[in-house]
């Protein structure tokens, strides 16, 4: 039987998603080692992602701005927890000139930095030098911003989308009179990020805290939203972080309240990034390739013109390109249906093909007998095959087609969420109640990280939220299955049992999976 990939799931996931990625023509390894290319598909995904969060985000009350790429090395060392949770990551600027010497081209001994420049790995130390010259009164409060930017991490791992040494991505920065408010922003941009993954991307996700040693450096707490892949690991795909007073403190952001005294202000930063896209292609994807939610589709029905240059050809041109128009009319899902006639000369088998790798939510294909019987053949992406495997094509009369379009998009989105939904929820296991038994349930770990091993989803499960040398015990007996603590989710109910590491009387659940 012919998929539209050479990998599958079952036999190697990482292969597979590798497949996809190349498939669908969405990136590729660039020359810099653990960077990519992100090509126009990929790309184009991004777009209409952007696009949507950037609405959102303004929607709440932030502007954007845009700072520097490189920071001061003495800005990082003022955060000493800062550095710590990020050193191993910094790529450092210390020349600004290049000599060639004995026909070399080499860093000009001449031309070393005063100070090195560390290349953005996130931007709080440089945003808190500026809120620390805006910051005055209590007048200049809340002071809520946000950026759109590169970042560099040097990972030794890479993977595309998922983890690169550079990466895109939106960080809010905000400052705040009282740690009433600070919280408050901290969740409501996790509630924003919860629900743009699971209305605009189709993702379920579960919300909640990190544990403590899993915060981000220097933050008071730090909130996630945590999606389950089709291979049954998690993928954190959004955080949020309460920093309270402690970049404050160190960026020396005061401000004059309202009783002439001087406070320290509360800070937050959040962030999602093109992670996000690695998410959806594991979260929606299968044998045959990507399939994409229609709101982050580029190209939401997609017309391949059946040729066989013939005379009739002209008709069937003329066909599809009315159609198209007529498509583009429409709205779905609060925007104008995005509709395209696919030119290209290649064979139109190969054409519908790299649609349905690519993910288009619709691939229509249109010979004569539809051009001069109006009607309309396509394929649903989220439907491509029947219980046997075989590929499903309806038939449609092209009035009823365009004016059902709309609805149909809405449709695919609902149940790529629905399918994903279902999978999630059966996957949390809640009856594991002591660490043997854990261990027990998810078995020993790969050697290799990537290998495909038995689906085993998350457990959900009682714990004491320990602290200091007693988690860093429970995470070195995680550490040892390639198990961590996701979040405890923001759902919590209660009575809770005994903690499933400490034997001590549980205060709340935690989620516990093998993650990317």
């Amino acid at each position: 039987m012919q998929y539209g990939l050479n990998a599958t799931r079952a036999a190697n996931f990482a292969d597979w998603y590798q497949a996809v990625v190349r498939e669908a023509d969405m990136a590729e390894v660039s020359p810099v080692r653990g960077c990519m290319v992100i090509k126009p598909w990929g790309y184009g995904v991004w777009e209409l992602i952007q696009a949507e969060l950037d609405r959102r985000i303004k929607a709440t009350g932030h502007e954007n701005c845009y700072f520097p790429l490189f920071i001061p090395l003495s800005f990082i060392a003022k955060e000493a927890d800062h550095v710590e949770g990020f050193a191993k990551e910094m790529a450092v600027v210390t020349h600004h000139r290049l000599k060639k010497i004995d026909g070399v081209l080499v860093p000009d001994p001449d031309a070393e930095l005063e100070e090195p420049l560390i290349v953005r790995p996130t931007s709080e130390t440089i945003i808190g030098d500026a809120f620390n010259r805006w910051v005055r009164s209590y007048r200049d409060l809340p002071l809520l911003i946000n950026q759109w930017a590169n970042v560099v991490r040097w990972e030794m791992r890479t993977r595309l989308f998922l983890r690169t040494t550079e990466f895109l991505w939106q960080e809010g920065h905000t400052a705040h009179a009282t740690a009433e408010e600070g919280r408050e922003e901290t969740l409501k941009m996790l509630e924003v990020y919860r629900d743009f993954a699971e209305t605009t991307l189709a993702m379920p996700v579960i919300a909640g805290v990190k544990p403590e040693n899993e915060r981000f450096p220097g933050a008071d707490e730090t909130y996630s939203i945590e999606a389950m892949m089709q291979d049954g690991k998690a993928l954190q795909a959004g955080t949020s972080h309460d920093l309270g007073t402690h970049f404050a403190e160190a960026q020396n952001i005061r401000y004059q309240d309202e009783q002439g005294g001087l406070s320290l202000a509360h800070t937050t930063s959040w962030g999602v990034s093109t992670r996000m896209i690695g998410g959806v292609i594991m979260t929606h994807g299968d044998d045959d390739g990507l399939r994409l939610p229609p709101t982050i589709a580029p190209r939401q029905i997609v017309i391949v013109p059946m040729l066989r240059d013939k005379p009739e050809d002209a008709e069937v041109l003329a066909y599809c390109e009315a159609l198209q128009a007529e498509l583009s009319a429409g709205v779905a899902l609060r925007a104008p249906i995005r509709a395209f006639v696919d030119l290209k000369k290649a064979k139109s088998a190969d054409k519908r093909w790299n649609w349905v790798r690519r993910g288009a939510p619709i691939i229509v294909e249109i010979g004569p007998r539809d051009a001069s019987g109006e009607q309309v053949t396509f394929m649903r992406r989220d439907r491509l095959r029947d219980e046997n495997e075989k590929m499903i094509s309806t038939g449609m009369d092209r009035t009823a087609f365009i004016a059902g379009a709309g609805a149909m998009l809405e449709e695919i989105q609902g149940s790529l969420y629905a399918e994903a939904k279902a999978r999630l929820d059966a996957n949390i296991r809640t009856d594991i109640t002591t660490f043997d038994e854990l261990a027990i349930y998810f078995g020993p770990a790969a050697e290799d990280d990537d290998a495909t091993a038995a689906f085993k989803g998350w457990v959900r499960a009682p714990w004491s939220r320990p602290t200091g040398e007693a988690l860093e015990v429970v995470g070195a007996r995680l550490k040892a299955l390639k198990l961590t603590l996701r979040n405890a989710p923001l759902d919590q109910k209660g009575p809770y049992g005994a903690c499933l590491f400490t034997g001590e009387p549980g205060v709340e659940e935690i989620l516990i999976g093998r993650a990317y």
